[in-house]
Order: structure tokens, then C-alpha cells, then sequence
């Protein structure tokens, strides 16, 4: 089996998000899909992606899907990020879960979202050590009000 596909910055990419980001901006994508706008670790300035959220049993989670992006590295730095979805805007504290404690969200995500499957070495039916051994490659944070 091939391993997973390396994220690439490209052109269809950033055309994918250029169109999402206003349309998660304006609430009108689904009901996972959030604006998610954090402060650059090194300028202070305010960066924007869209995201999809795991909910389950009261409790929300951000899976970086793609692995240490940008977002990823400042949402560590800041602890802090906003959602937005629509008019509703939250500011969330964000705490990163060790490996262990992230797989069956990432079991979640899997599940939920199809796009982003290639970009896992793993599938539905992987035992949980090759859960837990990928787990360190999609870091998931638990946000907090």
C-alpha cells in the first residue's frame, strides 16, 4: 500500500479556499465547517482557513488533517483561536491532546470527512496501534471556552 498523500499547497488548493473561506465567512457551507483565524506566531497577524469540527457528546475538536500547517504552529504558540461560522464568532483555548487521547477523534474525522482520506496511512478497518502510530502526524487540539 502507497503511503499517504504529501499535502501540497497548490494552485487547486488555494483556489478551493479562496472560495470556501467567504462562504464559511458567511455561514452558507456545512454544518462542520468553520473560519478558523488565529494570530501568526512571529507577526501577530491574523491568518485565516477553513476547518472542519468533530462534536461529539458536548465537546468539539480541530484536526489539522494535513499535518503541522501554519495554523497549527500558531494555534500551539497562542493557545487561542477564533471560530466563525456565520455572524457567531467564538474565541476558543485550545489544548492539544497527546497521541493516545487523539485517536478515536481521528477516528471521527475519518469517518466524517472524505476529502481529507488520502492524506491518512491508515482506514476504517486499521487496527488501533496503526491508529495511534499516525496519530502524531494529524495533531488534534479539544476547544475550550
Amino acid at each position: 500500500m502507497p503511503g499517504p498523500k504529501p499535502y501540497r499547497r497548490s494552485l487547486w488548493r488555494r483556489g478551493l479556499n479562496a472560495v470556501v473561506r467567504p462562504l464559511a465567512r458567511a455561514g452558507l457551507t456545512g454544518p462542520r465547517t468553520y473560519l478558523l483565524t488565529v494570530a501568526g506566531r512571529s507577526t501577530g497577524k491574523p491568518w485565516s482557513t477553513p476547518v472542519s469540527i468533530v462534536e461529539e457528546g458536548g465537546e468539539r475538536w480541530l484536526v489539522a488533517p494535513y499535518g503541522d500547517r501554519s495554523w497549527v504552529k500558531n494555534a500551539r504558540a497562542s493557545g487561542v483561536v477564533e471560530l466563525r461560522r456565520g455572524r457567531r464568532r467564538e474565541r476558543l483555548a485550545v489544548e492539544e491532546l497527546a497521541p493516545e487521547d487523539s485517536v478515536p477523534v481521528l477516528r471521527r474525522y475519518y469517518e466524517l470527512g472524505r476529502v481529507t482520506r488520502p492524506f491518512f496511512d491508515v482506514g476504517s478497518n486499521s487496527p488501533h496501534e496503526d491508529w495511534l502510530a499516525e496519530a502524531p502526524r494529524h495533531p488534534v487540539f479539544r476547544l475550550r471556552p
